[in-house]
């Protein structure tokens, strides 16, 4: 028969508190081998250590409390190991998007005015295939891929071709109440049948002043930053929906250090120079 251990002597034995080996009970996560009836003390096995230990690795791995759970109760070897494998990606993804923000801030940080010069253009009405919904900002990436996947989708099925560039359009609620409309489109050489989510629509002419954004959409903002600076210093503010143009995204390549967007805010043309 194994050992037993006052939960004082587990907690040394397993490096995790007292507290915690109380929450783990709570939530059924390490069950105390023995509960005594009358006081309410708990008594672990030492064949409970080995358990202990690999939750506390879980725990280091940020693993939430189900998965770890979950893990534990995994009923064969393949199945504990998927779902190890799932959250290590996970892990290796939040790394990933960490680098980012750590590389976007120290280039922030080292030049904080290297953004791309802003030019003005006016944008001629084109017929589109478009999908748009009240979203949260929250939601906007998933969402956007989702509806930029089926706009493609559904013109291959209506054998209907892009003759430009994808594009969005963001309504400035969206950014100020983190809830807004939003609308991708792909444009159209001629206008399309209704087809699930997709409807076709013609994006209005805009007087807009626009600046190329190289790479992944992560640090935008800097472009979304420059061109509200040169708008207001302009006095070209006109209120209405910024654009984007996805010149070249994730259709186009995997590798988000060949994307160009153009980021465009809608300004009254005053036709004073640039």
């Amino acid at each position: 028969m194994p050992a037993a251990l006052t939960i004082g002597n587990f907690s040394c034995a397993t490096h995790l508190s007292v507290k915690t080996l109380r929450h783990y009970h709570r939530v059924g996560l390490l069950v105390p081998a023995d509960v005594d009836a009358g006081t309410g003390y708990r008594r672990y096995t030492t064949d409970q250590i080995p358990t202990a230990q690999v939750i506390r690795r879980f725990r280091d791995l940020d693993m939430p409390l189900d998965e770890s759970h979950a893990v534990l109760e995994a009923p064969d070897l393949s199945t504990r190991n998927e779902l190890i494998s799932a959250h290590l990606a996970s892990l290796e993804k939040d790394l990933a998007r960490t680098q980012s923000a750590v590389a976007s801030l120290r280039d922030l940080l080292a030049r904080p005015s290297a953004v791309a010069a802003v030019s003005q253009r006016r944008a001629a009405a084109l017929t589109a295939a478009a999908v748009t919904a009240v979203i949260s900002m929250d939601d906007l990436v998933p969402w956007y891929l989702g509806a930029l996947g089926e706009l493609h989708a559904a013109l291959d099925a209506l054998g209907a071709r892009a003759p430009g560039p994808a594009g969005g359009i963001h309504a400035g609620e969206l950014f100020a109440d983190e809830s807004g409309e939003a609308t991708v489109f792909v444009p159209t050489a001629t206008q399309i049948q209704r087809l699930g989510r997709v409807e076709p629509v013609v994006v209005p002419a805009a007087e807009l002043a626009v600046i190329a954004h190289p790479g992944s959409l992560a640090d935008v903002d800097r472009a979304y930053g420059a061109l509200a600076a040169y708008v207001a210093s302009h006095a070209l503010q006109v209120d209405g929906p910024t654009r984007e143009y996805y010149l070249v995204g994730r259709q186009d390549s995997a590798d988000e250090n060949t994307w160009r967007t153009e980021v465009c805010w809608p300004t009254f043309n005053t036709g004073a120079a640039a």
